[in-house]
């Protein structure tokens, strides 16, 4: 049975380039979502989490809002 890898918040900010604060704010804003918690309240992120990263970051790059993103995403997703 294979393991899922899962990350810290701290490998997610190493492997990305983006701050705590960035990440917590696009968790809490919906854009990505943490897969688990750890016992102690931390939060764990999947593989998927990098992907979703490097989509928001695309579609910063070409002036799309937070709120727009998400919309994009959640189409994407084929959430309404």
């Amino acid at each position: 049975m294979k393991r899922e890898k899962l990350y810290k918040i701290g490998e997610v900010m190493q492997y990305t380039g983006l701050s705590r604060q960035t990440i917590h704010n696009y968790t809490l804003a919906g854009l990505i979502q943490e897969a688990r918690r750890t016992p102690s309240g931390h939060r764990l992120y999947d593989e998927n989490v990098f992907d979703r990263l490097e989509q928001i970051k695309i579609l910063q790059s070409k002036n799309y809002t937070l709120l727009q993103i998400k919309t994009i995403l959640q189409q994407q997703k084929g959430d309404s």
